[in-house]
């Protein structure tokens, strides 16, 4: 069976594979099919020999899954294909996406590549593929590549048993907590004493409560949703959903704990709530990482997504003394451009999303959430020792005193990236005629900055639609710029113009 390269196209998502892969939602038909999973890891296994020059029987790889319903029978078909191209297969079960990166890491194992099977936080009837080898996870231009080579293979039928068991997260985990052990001061249980909570939203991430904090002497009583279960029954495990962030800080709030933790599904994301309640997520996030890394790396360049506050920016660069990028929305190319600095000597240690994905160059440039946590932990307990308190490091950080953001569809139009990069150059044109400051550099969309606030007008990522972010200084700002915004937008009839109205 070969399936056509067109619709092995359709699964390309960015740096990763996406689709629909079981049954049960009206009219999202299945794309994501067992067959598709196991083209695609062939398609893998040749890329991979191209990239590193071994024979197939040489390379070593990984799999693992999160706790999707789908999760063991696309990873059955996984290993199916890799162990009929005679690929030395390991079989991980249920793991993070970070430690499947680690597998290419850590000398016990030393992957050339590895196999994730998660869809992050999408819903129960999605699921994915991603890929990393020892530079990485692999770019778009990779995927598009995987995927070419798939569309010539049959469904591959080898031996599963041939594949090596090995438990992956019990060695993550020992790296985990030996970066907290070293980092205060050496003693077996440094965390004895402290509260801490942690949703796993019933994805993947329960092992850190369990194996990681648990076993450095923290009391985790009170910790929710820590049990894999695919259909996601609470909540959403995604720290950007507003349930799963109400749900962690009622667990905080209702056990009195130092500090609470949530992850997504597959662990590459995370926030935390103090123990006042005070979600720390977004700006605040993006600032108490800054300054946790700015003893270390004074005067170095922070990156960000192009959504940030300008208050998070007038806290790096006043009271942090470092300097703040604001790149891209997209983690892997805030994750790039940090590596691009660095090569070229400006020194980077952290490009992070608002949405919670932030890698470390310390840490193989890893969107690592559990790592994003391991020095959120340190922070906080060199903080109680001292007898001040985890927010003291993101005092001096304002907030705009509001924020919207409005979806505007590109509605009938084939080629619809052209379409909105014609609406950005007409708007930029407009602005300019308007009087209206355009910020930059922008590396991304068209940036205008109000007398209160600023409006961020882009390209989705991947879908047909021009996100449009808002942020006012004063009570009714995001509403009279947005209605400046509208004004400049008159005239492009394939543009859905009706959020404003709602």
């Amino acid at each position: 069976m070969i399936i056509p390269e067109k619709n092995l196209m359709k699964l390309a998502n960015g740096s990763d594979v996406r689709g629909v892969a079981m049954e049960g939602v009206a009219d999202e038909p299945v794309t994501l099919s067992t067959a598709a999973a196991n083209v695609i890891t062939s398609g893998f296994v040749e890329f991979l020999q191209a990239r590193t020059g071994k024979d197939k029987k040489d390379l070593r790889i990984a799999v693992g899954r999160d706790s999707r319903l789908t999760g063991h029978d696309l990873k059955r078909e996984v290993l199916k294909a890799l162990t009929a191209h005679g690929v030395v297969t390991v079989d991980c079960s249920m793991a993070s996406t970070p430690a499947m990166f680690m597998s290419t890491v850590f000398p016990e194992t030393q992957m050339d590549g590895s196999i994730m099977i998660t869809a992050s936080h999408l819903p129960y009837n999605r699921n994915g593929m991603k890929f990393f080898t020892k530079d990485g996870g692999v770019e778009h231009e990779d995927i598009i590549t995987i995927l070419q080579n798939a569309a010539r293979y049959p469904v591959m039928e080898g031996e599963r048993s041939k594949a090596q068991r090995y438990n992956l997260m019990e060695r993550y985990c020992h790296h985990l907590r030996k970066k907290i052990r070293e980092a205060l001061g050496g003693e077996n249980q440094p965390l004895k004493g402290m509260h801490i909570v942690v949703d796993a939203g019933n994805g993947a991430g329960g092992f850190f409560a369990t194996q990681v904090l648990g076993r450095l002497g923290a009391d985790t009583t009170g910790s929710i949703y820590l049990d894999p279960d695919g259909h996601f029954p609470n909540h959403i495990p995604n720290p950007e959903n507003k349930q799963a962030m109400a749900a962690i800080r009622q667990a905080v709030l209702d056990n009195r704990a130092d500090l609470g933790l949530i992850f997504d599904t597959d662990v590459d994301r995370m926030s935390a709530v103090l123990k006042n309640g005070k979600e720390i997520s977004r700006n605040e996030l993006i600032g108490m990482m800054a300054a946790i890394l700015e003893p270390d790396y004074p005067g170095s360049t922070i990156i960000t997504d192009s959504v940030t506050s300008d208050e998070l920016t007038e806290f790096l660069e006043k009271d942090l003394g470092l300097k703040h990028m604001r790149y891209m929305r997209g983690y892997k190319n805030v994750i790039d451009e940090c590596i691009r600095q660095n090569k070229a000597g400006v020194v980077s240690p952290l490009a992070i999303e608002t949405s919670g994905h932030g890698a470390l160059s310390e840490n193989y440039y890893l969107d690592d959430g559990a790592y994003l946590a391991v020095k959120l932990l340190v922070a906080a307990a060199k903080a109680k020792a001292g007898g001040r308190r985890l927010s003291d490091l993101v005092k001096n950080l304002g907030a705009p005193a509001e924020s919207q953001e409005f979806r505007l569809k590109i509605k009938g139009e084939e080629d619809f990236r052209a379409y909105g990069n014609g609406v950005l150059k007409t708007f930029e044109e407009r602005a300019v005629q308007a009087g209206i400051k355009v910020a930059k550099p922008s590396y991304e969309g068209v940036r205008l900055v109000f007398p209160n606030g600023w409006a961020l007008l882009r390209m989705s990522l991947h879908d047909p639609n021009m996100p449009l972010n808002i942020e006012s200084r004063e009570e009714g700002g995001v509403k009279e710029i947005a209605a400046q915004v509208k004004g400049m937008l008159d005239g492009f009839v394939s543009l859905d113009l009706s959020v404003f109205a709602e």
